[in-house]
């Protein structure tokens, strides 16, 4: 075949690794072991746009590489397949999340496919299948029959800590537990009655239940993560959120927050993703301590990282939410603060952090007494501090901090200055003129002698809510005894999602479950009625692909001993403080009970940017009243409107000829599907056949306009609708996402594979061009005939390699190997195509040469490598042929071309041997016609040769 075929050679190679399964993971434990990951999709309806494959192909190309060279490599693809999308789709057609989910999924394994992916598929594991949410269960029964023990820093198992209790109580017990826990003795302990003690055991599982303040949306009936709400309303469907105590399954994370602040250190991961979760995890060192109520038994607890400035405390502020609220609250003030309590509540925590210039709050009518200088100071509600934080309560010093500050001068309270320019401590009793440290470690031995407070640690991460109150999630494995939850056995698991008639919330506002007829155990107990989160399966699945079908446990220990944790990891920054945080949580508690052998699941981590779409937006009028100026040569016209009025962009370019500009502001900008757009101009009327509402609109262009699809001239031939072009994120609702099976059907998949990695840097945005495709298709087919003769035959030679060819050859691999070890793949495409168009110009049709050629290019466009690879005589897949070896000898210079200038200026190039004599360079460079030109007859002042530099010669 002359040219070549891309189609036909795509689709077989693709079933050749598929039927010979090149790719599968092998269980020998003898190789060394590669583990490449891509975070777990979501297999969304709309299927993937050219920008979702981008870290698949850097990941596919670092995976191939590693094979080559040897190692036996891991590379799975599954599926997030639980997600309240499906779920919500359910709802409004009472179609199962199940079909749609799995309609959704062989969408995706078919695009994926046609990419040329050397997954694993064998391995392919999906959140909502029961097999796999049977061991989600199983950790959360671990999780449940756990504590966290603060002596061994560890999690340990449910029965040490009952064990701890008939022995001596819970005195001596040092746990990570809800803060307010009676002491109790051994004798105390044996004399509890069986719900007694389960409800004490609550208090210190790492998966517990209790009231906690959640996001709740009522119009989808059910808790959102903070992630899930955007300035008081669900990022699905728009509805308002509510700040709401309910009962709720949560994951003592917060016992963990040293460790995952640690561990932080020695991870490859990108800087700014480390940072996110260190400001998440929040560490804090200060002190914590009491302010007693006037004539009130309760305390306010706060703490502080500066009980330097605590003579600075003029008022105290706590969260509209605080437990002491509604206690404290005065008959006077109870109508104006249960107003804002009101308010406050349905704002979201990222609201009320972020606006920092917005002041509100309510006077309790409550007074507190300072522990220092005994005086009552005012306490107050105000939505900057957040339940959730600290102690949900401000020791408030105006003249330290900047919300405070705010606060006090709106509510015209009292400011009291504590530190000076020098940072020395003034107007403060016993702390005047210390320094900030000094006075800190007095204010705190002060505490301790007066029992008032003491020196703490503090985190700003809070534990994690692990209950939602929907359909389609993993069932929580929990029954309930008097009010009491239980787990399921073992051998009961999985728990599967029972069948119902609908996917909302009862009448009654219970979760969808409730629906199901009989959802009990066999002896008559309610099962648990909320599911899991999103993230519960996401946060050991990358254990599973070690071992991806036993029945008998989530992983074989000899399995994960020998595969240890991912090797490279690639997705997106945004799930920082999500899924990134919650796995290493999960990880560390596997590894404290001895599940698994490492306590982090990713080594090293990258971030992809974002391939951007190029948007295609026409210009309209807001108001069908007005009407568009079209400049021509008889200045301004306008023309009568019937339905919309659209207008090129090219108008408003220039003033018009009347010596006036158009105002922008009457009109408005509309997308335009880019598929009717070339070159920024808008095929008029294929457009108004896709969208029919458009028919009867009206298309100005600066000769005359569109109307019904055809040209009506005015002024003249410039029927040129021009858009106006913006690079945006992909979006259907922008008409601009881009369909990689477009892509693939025209120009192949290796070209758009090579093409996203050509576009710039891995972690860097960039936008989508298609018109700049047709280079990499270009390369592509000049690969192709470098194997090919013009009549296309193959016409490789087995001879020995010319040295320019094997020069072109080994600089290649150099750099593709240091590119692929730093993951820079975009220049590696440029080195191909560097040493193509070489080889090319050598004519070079020499078999060792093209053989370690295809071999270095066979990672980024795997289909024509495979071709070639079999051309060349080859058995089998060339992801099984090694990686060449490179050779520094071949790349070494042999002569040198040298700039000569006469007077300085450039006049030719001209190559020397490097070991040339500087007599031979002479005579040769005064021998050169086109030197000889410039010299003429005038005497040679003197010749300067700088060697592997310039040669000049001044006359």
């Amino acid at each position: 075949m002359s040219e070549y075929q891309f189609r036909e050679t795509e689709k077989k190679w693709q079933a050749y690794w598929e039927e010979n399964q090149v790719f599968k993971a092998k269980d020998d434990f003898n190789q060394p072991k590669y583990y490449t990951l891509d975070m777990f999709p979501y297999p969304s309806g709309a299927g993937l746009h050219v920008g979702h494959p981008l870290g698949y192909i850097a990941s596919d190309i670092v995976a191939r590489y590693k094979k080559q060279q040897g190692f036996n490599v891991l590379h799975p693809m599954g599926f997030d397949s639980f997600g309240l999308p499906a779920e919500q789709y359910a709802i409004q057609t009472g179609q199962h999340p199940a079909i749609t989910t799995e309609q959704n999924i062989n969408r995706y394994i078919e695009q994926l496919k046609n990419i040329g992916f050397a997954y694993d598929w064998e391995r392919e594991v999906r959140t909502s299948d029961p097999s796999f949410y049977k061991w989600t269960q199983w950790i959360f029964s671990l999780l449940f029959n756990s504590w966290y023990d603060l002596v061994d820093n560890r999690a340990r198992h449910i029965l040490v800590l009952e064990e701890h209790f008939e022995k001596t109580g819970n005195q001596l017990v040092k746990a990570a537990s809800d803060e307010e826990i009676e002491h109790f003795s051994a004798e105390d302990w044996f004399n509890y009655s069986e719900e007694e003690k389960q409800e004490i055991l609550l208090k210190y599982r790492i998966a517990y239940l209790s009231e906690a303040v959640v996001n709740w949306c009522p119009a989808l009936g059910t808790v959102l993560s903070n992630d899930e709400v955007k300035d008081g309303y669900s990022e699905r469907g728009g509805h308002p959120v509510e700040r709401k105590k309910m009962m709720q399954w949560s994951m003592r994370i917060s016992a963990f927050a040293d460790r995952l602040l640690r561990g932080l250190e020695d991870l490859d991961w990108p800087e700014p993703v480390k940072e996110m979760q260190r400001n998440w995890i929040g560490k804090s060192v200060g002190a914590q301590l009491a302010f007693q109520l006037v004539d009130q038994e309760e305390k306010i607890e706060v703490f502080t990282t500066r009980i330097d400035t605590i003579y600075g405390v003029t008022f105290m502020v706590l969260a509209p939410e605080h437990e002491l609220v509604e206690k404290i609250t005065t008959t006077e003030q109870k109508q104006e603060v249960e107003a804002y309590v009101s308010i406050a509540k349905n704002r979201s925590e990222r609201e009320r952090m972020t606006e920092v210039k917005r002041v509100s709050g309510a006077f309790t009518g409550a007074y507190a007494i300072h522990p220092f200088t005994n005086e009552k100071i005012p306490v107050w509600i105000g939505d900057y501090v957040l339940a959730g934080y600290g102690t949900g309560a401000v020791m408030a010093v105006p003249s330290d901090d900047d919300r405070d500050k705010a606060f006090a001068e709106h509510f015209n309270l009292a400011i009291v200055e504590v530190v000076n320019e020098h940072e020395k401590i003034i107007n403060s009793d016993f702390l005047t003129g210390l320094s900030i440290k000094d006075a800190q470690m007095k204010a705190i031995d002060f505490m301790k002698d007066k029992e008032i407070g003491y020196a703490k640690i503090n985190y700003r991460m809070r534990d994690a809510i692990f209950s939602r109150q929907r359909y389609w999630g993993e069932p929580v494995p929990v029954y309930f005894k008097n009010d009491i939850p239980y787990l399921l056995e073992e051998d009961q698991l999985p728990l599967e999602l029972p069948e119902v008639d609908k996917y909302l919330p009862t009448e009654d506002g219970e979760p969808p479950l409730a629906r199901a007829s009989n959802w009990k155990t066999n002896e008559g107990y309610e099962l648990e009625k909320s599911t899991m989160p999103g993230w519960a399966g996401s946060s050991w699945y990358m254990f599973r692909y070690m071992d991806a079908h036993n029945n008998d446990a989530f992983v074989d220990e000899e399995k994960q001993q020998y595969w240890q944790n991912v090797d490279l990891y690639i997705g997106g920054s945004e799930h920082a403080t999500g899924h990134l945080l919650y796995s290493r949580f999960w990880t560390k508690f596997l590894y404290d009970l001895g599940y698994v052998s490492v306590d982090e699941p990713f080594q090293k981590m990258i971030n992809q940017g974002m391939i951007q779409g190029i948007s295609e937006k026409l210009l309209r009028t807001k108001s069908r009243t007005n009407n568009i100026g079209v400049a021509g040569s008889k200045g301004v016209q306008l023309l009568d409107k019937e339905e919309f009025e659209f207008a090129s962009l090219d108008i408003f370019s220039k003033e018009d000829l009347n010596g006036e500009t158009p105002q922008l502001e009457n009109y408005t900008y509309v997308y335009a599907n880019i598929n009717f757009v070339k070159n920024g101009v808008l095929d008029v009327p294929n457009f108004i056949k896709e969208f029919p509402e458009y028919q009867n609109a009206i298309f100005h262009t600066k000769g005359g306009y569109w109307q019904n699809g055809e040209y009506i001239k005015t002024v003249s031939d410039e029927k040129d609708f021009k858009t106006k072009s913006e690079v945006e994120k992909m979006s259907k609702s922008k008409y601009n996402v881009v369909n990689p099976d477009d892509v693939i059907e025209k120009y192949g998949a290796d070209t758009l594979r090579l093409y996203e990695m050509f576009l710039g840097p891995l972690e860097q945005f960039k936008p989508w061009n298609t018109n700049g495709i047709d280079g990499t298709a270009k390369f592509l087919k000049k690969l192709w005939r470098l194997f090919h003769d013009t009549d296309g035959n193959f016409k490789v030679v087995d001879a020995e390699p010319d040295k320019k060819a094997l020069k072109a050859l080994h600089q290649a691999i150099q750099k593709a190997e240091y590119d692929i070890e730093n993951f820079s793949f975009n220049t590696s495409v440029s080195t191909f195509m560097i040493c193509v168009n070489t080889l090319t110009e050598l004519k070079c049709n020499n078999k060792t040469v093209l053989s370690d050629l295809i071999r270095i290019i066979a990672p980024y466009a795997p289909h024509i490598c495979e071709e070639l690879w079999s051309l060349l005589g080859n058995e089998g897949s060339v992801s099984e042929g090694g990686w060449p070896t490179f050779n520094p000898d071949f790349i070494q210079e042999e002569e040198h071309t040298y700039p000569v200038s006469v007077n300085g200026k450039h006049r030719d190039n001209m190559t020397f041997a490097l070991d040339a004599p500087k007599e031979e360079i002479e005579k040769a460079v005064l021998a050169n016609p086109k030197v000889q030109k410039w010299i003429e007859d005038r005497p040679i002042k003197k010749m300067i040769i700088v060697p592997k530099k310039i040669v000049n010669i001044v006359v």
